[in-house]
């Protein structure tokens, strides 16, 4: 069963993070969505943060993770929000359950195939010698020649933890990761559409979603919006989380 953090009370609010995060991330969005009446869930998926490791990783899995969370918890009608790969999942779960999702908000990421561009990331991650027992300074260096954005490598490090005393690790399945990369950019099937109102997120310096993007999103989404964050990139929902809040709250409760 997938890890997540429940708080509040009201409509089941499930929300998904991308690639390398973890249900940390949404912690004060997840307080303020609280405050605005929800219960939320914010999930760990498979591979990431505290949930369990497999060898299986692809969106499939993913969404059937999602779904026997559902039930396992109860949720007979939630609305969703992903993030980036979380949005990925939300997408596919939103199209094969629309019995259970009434409303679906997409951040920063379309149903189209990505070309992969984790390569450097990963690069950094993989020249981390957690047998030298480095401390978390050490893992921030190695990181920085493969990686310069602070607030990328900021992110990366949330992934650390004490695995044991004086032995950090990543909480993410990095070597899955590596095998089976492409996973990442699939596309949603296009015959998989999802009838039911649809908010798509993007930042306005991101190019993640282009407006040639969006005719393609309108037959798969025929109920969708889309709603743009100015002089925000990829991790929107950080760098402008009161515009998000208030969007998302927006169109949740219309």
């Amino acid at each position: 069963m997938l890890y997540s953090k429940i708080e509040g009370e009201g409509k089941p609010f499930v929300i998904m993070h991308g690639f390398l995060g973890m249900s940390d991330n949404w912690k004060t969005l997840a307080g303020q969505y609280v405050e605005a009446g929800f219960q939320v869930h914010i999930l760990d998926l498979r591979n990431h943060g505290r949930s369990f490791h497999s060898d299986e990783w692809s969106y499939e899995a993913m969404a059937q993770d999602v779904f026997e969370y559902c039930q396992a918890n109860q949720l007979t009608r939630i609305d969703i929000l992903g993030h980036s790969m979380g949005g990925k999942v939300a997408m596919l779960f939103a199209a094969l359950h629309p019995e259970i999702v009434d409303k679906l908000i997409v951040a920063d990421i379309g149903p189209k195939f990505y070309k992969q561009h984790h390569q450097d990331i990963l690069a950094g991650l993989n020249a981390v010698d957690f047998s030298v027992k480095p401390s978390r300074n050490d893992v921030e260096t190695t990181l920085t020649q493969y990686v310069p954005d602070f607030g990328t490598r900021q992110f990366l490090l949330k992934n650390l933890y004490w695995q044991e005393p004086g032995q950090l690790a990543f909480r993410f399945n990095l070597s899955v990761f590596n095998n089976n990369l492409d996973a990442i950019g699939k596309p949603l099937a296009e015959n998989l559409v999802f009838n039911k109102p649809t908010l798509f997120i993007r930042g306005g310096n991101s190019g993640y979603i282009q407006d040639s993007d969006l005719d393609a999103i309108q037959v798969q989404f025929p109920n969708f919006k889309l709603e743009t964050i100015p002089n925000a990139g990829h991790w929107l929902h950080a760098e402008n989380p009161k515009m998000f809040f208030e969007m998302t709250t927006a169109f949740l409760k219309e």
